[in-house]
């Protein structure tokens, strides 16, 4: 397989956790959103979106969207498995992932931050905009998952796999996060697992060099 992917994009770093967690290997084709790569004649060809991620699949297809992918390797690969047996279970942990991947990464993805700035709001604006709609759903977050483990239990599942990804972002853009014990308990558990440690974006190819 091959993943079409940018470093700290936080639906790149779901799907590259995924396939960590499903120790699933693939090739990483890094695609610079700085450099506008994404806008590329020959990239919109592949996806007219112009976004990433995007999984080359084994069979030749081309899968865009983080939860698409992320829903085809668990049908395809359903071991070890992102998501409990117990149907109440899993819409649990999808309603997580839904809240994160749907009401707060859209609200602080790079397009709308810079529409904010070109229809006149300073940096101080856009910041509040972002520490608003980061708080206002890692708070609902926090009340939905579990007190022990990772978010729903004492493996990483789909809800993990998402909320991780987002903990990134909050920090990123200085977000507090001191009023989350569970979801910094989740954090501190990620932070020793094989999979979330090869999936963070300080790991990757195009990863820029400290300097």
């Amino acid at each position: 397989m091959e993943l079409f992917t940018y470093y700290r994009s936080t639906s790149s770093y779901r799907v590259r956790i995924a396939l960590a967690l499903k120790q699933l290997e693939f090739q990483s084709l890094p695609v610079n959103l700085l450099k506008g790569e994404q806008r590329a004649e020959h990239y919109l060809a592949l996806n007219p979106q112009g976004r990433v991620p995007m999984l080359k699949a084994d069979s030749g297809e081309l899968l865009v969207q983080s939860p698409a992918i992320i829903e085809y390797l668990e049908e395809v690969y359903p071991q070890p498995a992102l998501l409990p047996h117990d149907p109440v279970q899993r819409a649990r942990a999808r309603g997580v992932a839904a809240l994160i991947g749907c009401d707060i990464h859209p609200l602080h993805n790079v397009s709308v931050l810079n529409l904010l700035r070109e229809t006149g709001q300073d940096e101080d604006a856009v910041n509040r905009w972002i520490a608003h709609w980061i708080s206002q759903g890692l708070e609902a977050v926090e009340r939905l998952i579990g007190d022990e483990g990772f978010c729903f239990g004492a493996q990483p599942g789909l809800a993990d796999v998402y909320l991780i990804p987002q903990v990134y972002a909050a920090r990123r853009f200085n977000v507090d996060l001191g009023g989350y014990p569970r979801i910094l308990r989740v954090v501190r558990l990620a932070e020793e697992h094989p999979a979330f440690v090869l999936a963070h974006p300080s790991r990757q190819p195009d990863t820029p060099a400290a300097g």
